[in-house]
């Protein structure tokens, strides 16, 4: 896909330069991931939804907004690789250490898993392999 100045999003994230993360970019992304295989597209979805909900247009949040159910979805999208989580320390006036935990999005695993065909690829190998065979052959041979 390209942007605006002509540059395909690929070559777009190596340079750094942001382009907005789409719902459907996320929910293709989700789709696509190797833990989600067989979500169907509304789910995804609304997933997707749900997770932008939170960053906006952001590429990172702080993780003590999140409820318990929420955190359990980003911790099943960091299993996948589209998410990861990054750590602050600071030193408090008094002495003591802080510590601020963050969500990211990888970009680059997300454009990876969108431009995936390989969950298209099994799905046709699977079908294929037995519609081929006859009713002759599933029978058993005595």
């Amino acid at each position: 896909m390209r942007n605006d100045t002509g540059i395909c999003r690929e070559e777009c994230y190596i340079m750094s330069e942001k382009v907005t993360l789409t719902v459907e970019d996320l929910t293709l992304a989700i789709q696509n991931s190797i833990d989600n295989k067989g979500m169907d597209e509304s789910q995804a979805y609304s997933l997707a939804q749900h997770i932008l909900n939170f960053f906006g247009y952001s590429d990172r949040i702080i993780d003590n907004i999140l409820e318990p159910e929420d955190r359990d979805a980003f911790y099943m999208l960091e299993d996948t690789g589209i998410l990861t989580t990054e750590r602050e320390e600071t030193t408090l006036y008094d002495g003591r250490e802080w510590r601020i935990h963050y969500w990211l999005f990888k970009r680059e695993r997300i454009m990876e898993l969108m431009s995936s065909t390989d969950r298209e690829k099994e799905s046709e190998v699977e079908t294929s392999v037995y519609s081929e065979l006859t009713d002759d052959m599933w029978k058993r041979a005595k």
